[in-house]
């Protein structure tokens, strides 16, 4: 490769990670990621809720599996709405750079999943009993939101009490969601 080939090889490889770091900076990317993952470990959570209340039927394996196609389901209903946003506002597809980017912020949800999942696989090969994995499970998307939850409040620039009248509203809304999920599922 002669010089020029490399300065222009250089080039659009500075470019394209330039493009990436733009993106990942982008405050809608967060705020977009930030929603997937909030949205998965809610339908986590409600999975999990669910198969508590049914573990005497259940096997680990049988868990795990509905744990985690809930979990890939909830990640493409996420990629599918991106891509169906973007094309009613860009009347287009996504080119290549927003496309990954679709990607990464819908797979942001499948890492909600994966401490409850190494958990329900821990149930499955016998290291942990069914009924404690998902009790855990639980214990973890709760901790997940509201770790979320506390690093939203903290970025903000309000004072110590509007901070904590902010969690507290959030905490309320999340305990909402779980009793009309635990409702939903007649439990």
């Amino acid at each position: 490769m002669d010089a020029s080939s490399e300065q222009e090889a250089g080039r659009l490889r500075g470019r394209a990670t330039r493009r990436r770091d733009r993106h990942e900076d982008d405050p809608t990317h967060v705020v977009d990621a930030l929603k997937e993952r909030v949205y998965a470990t809610f339908t986590g959570l409600a999975i999990v809720l669910v198969l508590r209340a049914s573990v005497e039927h259940l096997s680990p394996e049988g868990a795990f599996g509905t744990l985690a196609v809930g979990i890939l389901a909830i990640t493409l209903a996420g990629f599918a709405a991106d891509v169906i946003a973007h094309l009613a506002v860009h009347a287009g597809f996504p080119d290549g750079a927003e496309f990954v980017g679709m990607l990464r912020v819908s797979g942001s949800a499948l890492a909600s999943a994966s401490i409850p999942l190494i958990l329900l696989l821990l149930a499955w090969v016998g290291v942990l009993g069914l009924e404690p994995a998902l009790r855990i499970a639980a214990i973890v998307y709760v901790a997940t939101l509201a770790v979320i939850a506390w690093f939203a409040v903290r970025r903000t620039r309000l004072a110590w009490w509007k901070q904590l009248l902010a969690m507290g509203i959030l905490v309320a809304i999340g305990f909402a969601v779980i009793a009309l999920q635990q409702l939903a599922h007649g439990h």
